[in-house]
């Protein structure tokens, strides 16, 4: 199920090393299918989506030289074609691009490219970042990235609105020598795989009318990636002289890829989708995307209908009973949501988001043993992914609901501290210590949170009070 929230960054610094570093531009604010601009870009969670991208990207990954586990891809709910990387290897895609993409092939071709910019390390401009004056505006824009990451919308909307040169940035880009280097390398990367380039030449052929636009009128992608027939042509000659050119993509790659693009399309767009995806259609993206877009357009009946004859087919699918508890918990069929949940769970248990999911249903419940259940799984959630924020929101609210008020401020300093945040997890976690038995592993761990927030020095002296024989 698609999550308005990312997994964030751990702290302030890598805020400022995000801002810094951004290749691309985010692009602009997310126009959902009413088009209606100005608003912030949402950074979006689903672990069907992300393994789909990771499947795709990551041989592409190693054959840079990158740990694929180290590359963080970021899926952006914006309908602007855009993509961006970032030196400390973020690569986000935005869900626009996604769908603009015909094949697996041509997306993995952007991803190739986009990673060639990683691992060639190629900044955005020093020179136009001095003349526009943006140094400062890409820290208050990392700011607001990291507050969108970690499920902040509005915060983030107004860090990233507070930055008066925003609408700068989509101005800023790579050198034409940049770009022919990501293209050279994108080729070798694929190649390496045993995969062809294709696509990419297939994509920016696409948009080769781009070129002649005025830099106002191209879509982002192609303001910070400049386009040139040359530069096709010259990719085109290196991509036809390559052994794998002709390899094409696979049934089960092109299966997933159209899954991946009806979720998108019925989640962001779904009066559309059910235009798109007609009703009389039997195949599964089709199905899946009607299910969704019932969903979204708040018809429970239908979607739940639909899906159900989906289930019958696909019983062992941890994503389709994700959906069918989603949809029941939001309906406030809350006690009905858990069986499915928990199928979802037990058929992907190394999936946090699912888990997530099934923990938010049990602490929503009526029986206080479900909700001490919740807690438990909600823990498990954050012992393997410790900056979900998403998960400590939740951990905060069960533990208020038992009455535990030490643990829920400290789940809530957990959660700032996630994004960086520091004076609020640190008014949190001074909190946390007053509530929290001494010197136990809680209290512990909020002084901690104190101690990594830059406290003042107020802060430390109350802190070196406490640790004397005295303050024991």
């Amino acid at each position: 199920m698609i999550r308005k929230t990312f997994r964030p960054f751990r702290t302030i610094g890598a805020a400022a090393a995000l801002a810094a570093a951004i290749i691309g531009p985010l692009g602009t604010a997310w126009a959902q299918s009413s088009g209606a601009p100005g608003r912030a870009p949402t950074l979006l969670r689903d672990t069907e989506i992300e393994e789909t991208l990771h499947r795709q990207a990551d041989p592409i990954f190693a054959a840079a030289g990158l740990n694929p586990k180290d590359v963080r891809i970021l899926l952006i709910g914006d309908n602007e074609l855009n993509a961006f990387a970032t030196q400390g290897q973020q690569m986000g895609l935005n869900t626009g691009l996604i769908l603009e993409t015909e094949t697996p092939n041509q997306l993995k071709g952007v991803i190739a490219h986009e990673t060639g910019h990683i691992a060639g390390a190629h900044p955005l401009r020093s020179g136009e970042l001095m003349r526009a004056g943006l140094r400062p505006m890409l820290l208050t824009m990392g700011l607001g990235v990291l507050a969108l990451l970690a499920g902040a919308p509005d915060a983030g909307a107004v860090l990233i609105g507070s930055s008066p040169q925003f609408g700068t940035l989509g101005a800023l880009g790579y050198s034409r020598t940049q770009e022919g280097r990501a293209d050279q390398a994108a080729v070798g990367y694929l190649e390496k795989t045993g995969q062809s380039a294709e696509g990419l030449v297939e994509f920016f052929d696409k948009f080769r009318y781009q070129e002649v636009f005025t830099e106002a009128r191209r879509f982002p992608y192609f303001r910070s990636h400049p386009l040139s027939s040359e530069r096709i042509e010259m990719l085109r000659n290196r991509v036809a002289s390559q052994p794998h050119f002709k390899v094409k993509d696979t049934p089960e790659e092109i299966a997933e890829f159209q899954i991946m693009k009806a979720k998108i399309d019925a989640f962001l767009n779904p009066q559309i989708a059910l235009t798109k995806y007609k009703e009389t259609a039997t195949d599964y993206p089709s199905r899946y995307a009607r299910v969704i877009a019932y969903y979204q357009t708040k018809e429970p009946d239908k979607a739940l209908k639909l899906l159900e004859a989906l289930l019958s087919e696909q019983p062992n699918n941890p994503y389709l009973w994700e959906l069918k508890g989603q949809i029941l918990f939001e309906f406030n069929r809350i006690p009905e949501a858990e069986a499915p949940q928990r199928k979802s769970v037990e058929l992907k248990p190394d999936a946090p988001l699912l888990r997530t999911n099934l923990g938010q249903t049990l602490i929503n419940h009526e029986d206080p043993k479900k909700r001490d259940e919740g807690i438990a799984e909600l823990k498990k959630v954050v012992l393997q992914e410790d900056d979900n924020a998403e998960a400590w929101r939740l951990l905060a609210m069960a533990y208020d609901r038992r009455g535990d008020e030490g643990l829920a401020r400290l789940a809530t300093a957990e959660r700032y501290f996630s994004y960086g945040a520091l004076n609020e997890s640190r008014a949190f976690a001074i909190r946390a210590r007053e509530l929290l038995p001494r010197s136990g592993t809680d209290w512990v761990r909020a002084t901690d949170i104190v101690m990594a927030s830059n406290p003042s020095d107020q802060d430390l002296r109350e802190l070196a009070r406490d640790d004397s024989p005295r303050g024991r």
